[in-house]
């Protein structure tokens, strides 16, 4: 947006006017609401889907990479589902790889960076977002399921935020799988903390979340399977 009023002859050090202001006012909300348009006219196109979310950080041959593959894999050959990312690196690429690589749907719903995060290239459609918060939108609309690897900061961030919205009754209750009972078990430890020490959650919330063992495919399928279809 700066780089746009730069283009038209502001300067940095030059306080904006009013008219300036309220054409950059403009500019943002056009974008948003072109992002989100855009967004839900191309979901339209497939209306059942597992999102899957985790750290950027693991290469191809890492278990976590190879795990959220051959998961992947599975969810289409035995679903048909399409599956979701976030388009990029890391346990992205590899779901999007596994579906991919058996013939499935793999979208990526790609953010743009000043320091441009890799597309990955195993995607069978995509969208480039500008702003974060429609980006997100996207991941987590109509999908009939969530699920989680290990990651960072980005990872949970999305996960609490699914988890909220979950619990405010601003989307369905669906599945949300976590897999790796020894990283996400300290997730159910502080949600459990929050419960009992500090009554900042209710009794109930704790259970918004499923946690499933390493390799017990055959859990995250039946709960798939049995996942009511959000758009029927």
């Amino acid at each position: 947006m700066i780089q746009r009023l730069w283009k038209k002859g502001w300067r940095g050090d030059k306080p904006l006017s009013i008219d300036a202001l309220h054409r950059a006012e403009r500019m943002r909300m056009s974008t948003i609401l072109k992002e989100f348009q855009e967004t839900f006219d191309f979901l339209e196109n497939y209306p059942r889907s597992v999102t899957f979310f985790g750290s950027t950080r693991f290469e191809p041959g890492h278990p976590w990479y190879e795990r959220a593959r051959a998961l992947a894999s599975k969810i289409v050959k035995e679903t048909g589902y399409a599956v979701v990312t976030g388009g990029g690196p890391g346990i992205m690429e590899a779901a999007n790889r596994g579906a991919y690589e058996v013939g499935g749907q793999s979208l990526g719903m790609h953010i743009k960076l000043p320091k441009e995060q890799k597309q990955n290239g195993f995607l069978t459609a995509s969208r480039k977002f500008y702003y974060f918060f429609s980006r997100k939108v996207a991941l987590s609309f109509s999908a009939e399921v969530y699920i989680f690897f290990p990651g960072g900061y980005g990872t949970l961030d999305e996960f609490f935020e699914i988890i909220t919205l979950v619990q405010t009754s601003k989307i369905p209750r669906v599945p949300i799988i976590c897999i790796g009972t020894e990283f996400w078990g300290e997730v159910r430890d502080l949600s459990l903390r929050l419960r009992d020490t500090y009554g900042t959650i209710s009794p109930g919330d704790e259970q918004l979340f499923t946690i499933v063992e390493e390799g017990d495919d055959d859990v995250v399928l039946e709960m798939i399977k049995k996942a009511p279809l959000r758009r029927e």
